[in-house]
């Protein structure tokens, strides 16, 4: 397997005997760890294949006695330009929380906020980069990219001020105390990839002015309230109610900076006509993908049942595409649609 440097989940499953939670925490751990990249939903490469082909390696020869030994030096990461969305978060009353309680109570509470928030943000594929006392760095779109970063970042951070009501009925705290969130969350080109610190003080560091932006906005926000950036609320579409606070002069940038106020998630149809609401541009170029699924529909349409599987990378058109066959479908046929969110319960039927 190691030589190989990929393997796929399903001789995961078949060979070593793994269950789908115990493939997915190996997943997550190769990834975060920048051992491996998920190829397609269907296995893992090893980007590290060098590490793993030392480890089956036969052992060098002794040196003398006395001689220097020889340490390799570690590969340094390489670092590389992303657009990304990084989110702030701040838990508000944890110092008034502090007077009235032990530290080792203060500490389990701020280990609870914590738990409660990367369960949120892991349900969304988002990457904790930091904890910061009680403050949290999450970067949206490293070390694995989606399409739809911001919304993932805010559905993250809804769930996050939803969590805090279970908190605080699960705490003991002083008369008049409420846990609360504060979030920040902006969109923009930045350099990731470089490590900073070292042991466990080490971390990957982003730089740009996307996660000072960030960390402006979770700082002017109201207690569970998520602002967001201009960038990241171009990209969120009709996805969700936003509130217009206008502009704010901000400490370190020139101009007024634009925010949002994020009120709540509306129930869209598709996530493709949420993000281009108003949009009517023509498909092009893909004349023989459609053609496929025409031939498709016509073969299902006269009995002879299709599947046909849609991939690519984040961003090529697969909802498009999908779109401009619903467009081309004679109206005459009636079809049933099921949209499945990432919210897995939720399912919709609708007719063409």
């Amino acid at each position: 397997m190691c030589l190989e440097k990929r393997v796929s989940y399903r001789r995961l499953r078949n060979e070593f005997g793994l269950d789908d939670e115990t493939i997915e925490d190996v997943r997550h751990e190769l990834i975060v760890k920048r051992l491996a990249v998920d190829e397609g939903g269907q296995g893992l490469a090893f980007v590290g294949a060098a590490l793993f082909e030392a480890s089956i390696a036969p052992p060098p020869a002794l040196a003398p006695i006395g001689a220097p030994v020889p340490v390799a030096p570690a590969a340094a990461p390489e670092a590389e330009r992303r657009q990304l969305t990084v989110m702030f978060c701040d838990l508000v009353g944890s110092t008034a929380l502090s007077t009235g309680m032990d530290p080792e109570d203060l500490r389990d509470v701020i280990a609870s906020f914590q738990s409660r928030c990367s369960a949120a943000i892991r349900r969304y594929d988002g990457f904790v980069a930091k904890y910061m006392g009680d403050g949290i760095l999450v970067y949206f779109g490293y070390p694995r990219a989606h399409e739809d970063e911001a919304e993932r970042s805010v559905r993250a951070g809804l769930d996050i001020v939803d969590a805090m009501t279970e908190l605080n009925a699960a705490i003991s705290r002083p008369s008049g105390v409420e846990l609360t969130v504060r979030i920040g969350i902006a969109t923009g080109p930045v350099i990731v990839g470089d490590q900073i610190g070292e042991g466990t003080a080490s971390e990957t560091a982003v730089v740009g002015e996307t996660p000072n932006l960030a960390a402006r906005l979770q700082a002017l926000a109201q207690p569970n309230q998520i602002l967001v950036s201009a960038a990241t609320r171009a990209m969120l579409g009709d996805h969700f109610d936003l509130e217009d606070l206008g502009a704010y002069e901000l400490k370190g940038f020139a101009e007024p900076v634009p925010a949002w106020r994020v009120l709540l998630a509306r129930d869209v149809e598709s996530r493709f006509a949420a993000t281009r609401a108003g949009s009517s541009a023509p498909l092009v170029g893909r004349q023989e993908e459609m053609g496929l699924l025409l031939r498709a529909w016509d073969g299902s349409s006269h009995g002879r049942g299709q599947v046909v599987l849609i991939q690519g990378e984040a961003g090529v058109g697969k909802s498009r595409l999908v779109e401009g066959l619903r467009a081309s479908i004679t109206s005459g046929w009636r079809s049933a649609v099921l949209r499945f969110t990432r919210r897995a319960h939720f399912i919709r039927s609708s007719n063409i």
